[in-house]
């Protein structure tokens, strides 16, 4: 069965997801708002003379809101698609993310970063992967660590330098208009034209236990050992690491170090959760088994102190190195584990919760990291916190269940998964 021709011919729906679901990364609340954010903390502090304190807030609305929201995302991408869904959503984020530049007054700050929080979470992980890994079986990790790790590398890199240009010329406004638009311009056309959504999968057959040959609903799913295992590690470790990365720069600066280096560290740090992701996708695909990777988040662990005690500006580097693997490893598993783990009858519903664990605790560690930071007078007690946590999830992980013993593949899936694989292997035209 071939895959309708909508006119481009150059690549398949299922490249054609692939890419219009990197681009939507790109322009979507990570890289649009939350990286961007340190850039407008200052300018918005003195002009409406605020403390810093008070416009940081918006950071734990954000992940409230993301944490709420999620798994209604979810429901919905599973019930009406996943293309309606995030294009209506992204009108509706552009829209709130260039109404910031109207606010007057605090509350109304919060109330618009309430409403960023809501409709930005469509251009979040979920819609993304759900779609990803309905087009592709055998690829499946691979392809999931491409448009994730792409996706958020190359925004959170290119769109500080737009903001920052944006800024010089028109203000802080100015710049929230711009956002607005880039992901009006940019985002929403091409996620039209190119954004499909996967074949529908076989449900009537069912396994001999009774249960949708497609996979498992939300409420079997969470009667199961692996659910629990994985909300619990994933989270935990995505947030001791983004805690830490948010605190690289100012604990360098802190010790004395040049703020080029510390910038360096960081950016080291964020490239390779990059590269981690796509490597730990492809480690998936070819092992098949979740435990293959807890060694990675045992690295990340060990670059931990490296970063708290070293002096050694190379040393700094391989810490950040170190972490960012683990980072883009956590971040690789939990998309493939989910479909692997439950399949793909309710990706959407299941991933919302689980994405809104990941909300909390990397909207919330870092701020207990400053309180520490301010009850103390040093980050030592938060990164022992942390390299502890880090300790935790890695043994969940390593504890992990094989992917076969809770969900097993039938016929059914292989079959309604094969569509995605011939146009990864044909490139079955659009």
């Amino acid at each position: 069965m071939m895959a309708k021709s909508n006119g481009f011919g150059i690549l398949s729906q299922a490249h054609g997801a692939v890419l219009s679901s990197t681009i939507g990364i790109s322009v979507g609340i990570t890289s649009t708002v939350m990286t961007v954010f340190g850039l407008f903390l200052i300018p918005i502090s003195e002009e409406f003379g605020w403390t810093r304190s008070s416009v940081a807030v918006v950071l734990p609305i954000l992940a409230i809101t993301s944490a709420l929201i999620y798994p209604v995302i979810g429901h919905l991408a599973d019930r009406y698609g996943s293309r309606i869904v995030v294009l209506l959503g992204s009108i509706l984020f552009a829209a709130s993310v260039a109404l910031v530049s109207q606010v007057k007054g605090l509350f109304q700050f919060y109330a618009v970063y309430t409403l960023i929080g809501i409709t930005g979470s469509v251009l979040g992980p979920i819609i993304f992967t759900k779609v990803i890994a309905g087009w592709f079986n055998k690829n499946r990790g691979f392809y999931l660590g491409m448009v994730s790790g792409v996706g958020n590398g190359v925004g959170s890199t290119v769109m500080p330098l737009i903001v920052a240009a944006l800024m010089a010329e028109y203000g802080w406004r100015g710049a929230y208009q711009g956002i607005g638009l880039i992901i009006l311009c940019l985002g929403i056309p091409v996620l039209y034209f190119l954004l499909r959504d996967p074949p529908p999968l076989e449900a009537s057959e069912v396994t001999p236990e009774g249960e949708s040959a497609v996979g498992y609903s939300f409420s079997q799913a969470r009667k199961t050992k692996a659910f629990w295992m994985i909300i619990l590690a994933i989270p935990l470790c995505a947030g001791c690491m983004m805690a830490v990365f948010i605190h690289v720069v100012p604990m360098l600066l802190d010790r004395g170090f040049p703020v080029g280096q510390a910038t360096t560290v960081l950016a080291t740090f964020a490239l390779v959760t990059v590269a981690g992701q796509i490597c730990a996708g492809w480690l998936l695909d070819r092992l098949a088994n979740p435990r293959v990777v807890a060694p990675l988040f045992l690295v990340a662990m060990l670059g931990i102190p490296l970063l708290e005690f070293s002096d050694s500006y190379p040393v700094l580097l391989l810490s950040a190195a170190m972490m960012g693997i683990g980072l883009g490893t956590e971040f690789g598993l939990l998309p493939y584990s989910i479909s692997r783990y439950f399949g793909l009858k309710s990706y959407g519903a299941i991933s919302g919760v689980m994405y809104s664990a990941v909300a909390m605790t990397t909207g919330f560690l870092p701020v207990l990291m400053d309180v520490v930071f301010d009850l103390s007078g040093s980050y030592q007690i938060a990164m022992v916190a942390i390299t502890a946590g880090m300790l935790v999830g890695s043994l969940l992980v390593a504890f992990l269940p094989p992917f076969s013993a809770v969900m097993k593949k039938t016929s059914a899936e292989k079959t309604a998964l094969h569509l995605g694989d011939l146009a990864d292997e044909k490139n079955i035209p659009l």
